[in-house]
């Protein structure tokens, strides 16, 4: 079954990515993710009732709270630096970058969960890094810019392999869906903080309607994911689950080229295929 609910993460977080790009023309990226964060916690809450995992909450070990709420925080910037650079940079380039956190992810679980290495998903590791290299074709565009998006985008990176780690431990003991309601409240205290920090709430008021609406389905999604992705990563191996949830780069590239006609070259395109195959080879 991890399997099916790893696949089920890449649907959902492929969407998410387009969703969320609608809904940041115009409003301010750190605002769209703290309310997109609002709809994600009254999804995972739902959850939690739903599986009747609430009472499960009064027998949390400090180890286990502790290593959520360091999940949570790893979420949280990740995120940040994600909607950043998905409202700086190109689409598809934004999401090329992000799927090369499989790689620091499957050599941390190496490290430290003791999962087994092979060919195959040494190959693999090589694969998608050199598709993402590929895909990153630089374009005539202002340079600051276009480092801007950059310096984000591997923030991303970096922050979303220790969510992983963090919250493979997380939610050892516990269910998956009262683990992820958990972080994701985490995360919405950790994006209220930026806003005011950063003297964005009032940008709050001015939010387009249809943006809203945009910034809605995207936590809908994100929800989803978070579910299918923490469910997978309980009965799974992290060096697996986390390979399939990147195919979401699959739905994102798709969709892109529908709602922003954003094109793959040929160069860029086979960059892609690597990267698909690259994750496949691992699953080996």
């Amino acid at each position: 079954m991890w399997v099916f609910y790893a696949f089920g993460s890449a649907f959902f977080a492929g969407i998410t990515a387009v969703l969320a790009k609608c809904g940041i023309h115009h409003t301010h990226s750190h605002v769209a993710t703290t309310l997109r964060t609002i709809v994600v916690l009254i999804f995972s809450w739902m959850m939690v009732l739903i599986v009747g995992s609430l009472d499960e909450i009064v027998n949390l070990s400090y180890q286990t709270l502790l290593f959520l709420v360091l999940s949570g925080l790893s979420t949280g910037a990740s995120w940040l630096c994600y909607f950043r650079a998905l409202q700086l940079g190109n689409i598809n380039k934004v999401a090329a970058i992000d799927k090369t956190s499989v790689v620091l992810t499957m050599i941390l679980s190496f490290i430290l969960f003791h999962e087994a290495v092979n060919i195959y998903k040494i190959m693999g590791m090589i694969l998608m890094m050199s598709g993402t290299f590929l895909m990153l074709e630089k374009k005539e565009t202002n340079q600051k810019e276009e480092n801007h998006w950059l310096i984000y985008a591997v923030l991303s990176v970096v922050f979303a392999s220790l969510t992983t780690i963090l919250g493979k431990v997380g939610i050892s003991h516990i269910d998956s869906h009262l683990g992820t309601a958990i972080r994701t409240s985490v995360v919405l205290v950790m994006a209220w903080v930026v806003v005011f920090a950063t003297h964005t709430q009032s940008c709050v008021k001015e939010v387009p309607k249809k943006e809203l609406i945009y910034i809605f389905l995207s936590g809908i999604a994100t929800g989803a994911s978070w579910l299918c992705f923490y469910r997978a990563l309980q009965i799974g191996p992290a060096s697996l689950v986390t390979p399939i949830d990147k195919l979401s780069i699959l739905v994102t590239v798709l969709f892109s080229y529908i709602v922003f006609h954003e094109k793959l070259n040929l160069k860029s395109f086979i960059g892609l295929i690597m990267i698909v195959i690259g994750t496949l080879i691992m699953l080996f």
